[in-house]
């Protein structure tokens, strides 16, 4: 069976004003993320993870922020491009692990939806998909409460 692994990385900056998505879910916070799309931070790290590990460059290539199409755009909605992408080279989803690190809000009340709501965006089963949470112990800009950084890391299998 021909594996590969890819890893993707993201941050986005706090605004306000701005619904807060991460993992495909709306998280209650005083301020979101900005983005030209809705900057769903973990979604844009797996995505980059799928492409990477397909050798299909990366989500800005596919999705760029100068395209109005994408102004706005839901990231679940690219996401699921990004696994149509995939299956079009003839590769499937094994797993994702992913990291979101920020100081807040706090995280684990929102993991068990978000691994819901990406797995049926990619039509995995949960336990394909594990996120973690963690802060940076209030250094860089993620510790001033600034922004949002996620890393995934996605195995894809030959179909």
């Amino acid at each position: 069976m021909n594996m590969r692994i890819g890893f993707g990385y993201d941050m986005h900056r706090f605004e306000k004003g701005r619904q807060l998505w991460i993992g495909g879910v709306q998280l209650d916070h005083h301020s979101g993320l900005l983005g030209h799309s809705d900057a769903d931070v973990l979604i844009h790290a797996i995505c980059d993870a799928l492409l990477g590990a397909a050798g299909l460059r990366d989500i800005g290539y596919h999705f760029p922020d100068t395209s109005p199409g994408y102004k706005d755009a839901d990231s679940k909605i690219l996401l699921k491009k990004c696994i149509s992408l995939l299956h079009d080279k003839g590769y499937r989803v094994g797993n994702i692990d992913a990291t979101v690190c920020t100081e807040r809000p706090k995280l684990n009340p929102y993991i068990p939806g978000m691994q819901q709501k990406l797995a049926e965006v990619m039509e995995l089963d949960g336990d394909a998909i594990s996120i973690k949470a963690t802060t940076s112990e209030k250094m860089g800009f993620v510790g001033r409460e600034e922004g949002i950084t996620a890393y995934a890391v996605a195995l894809i299998e030959k179909i």
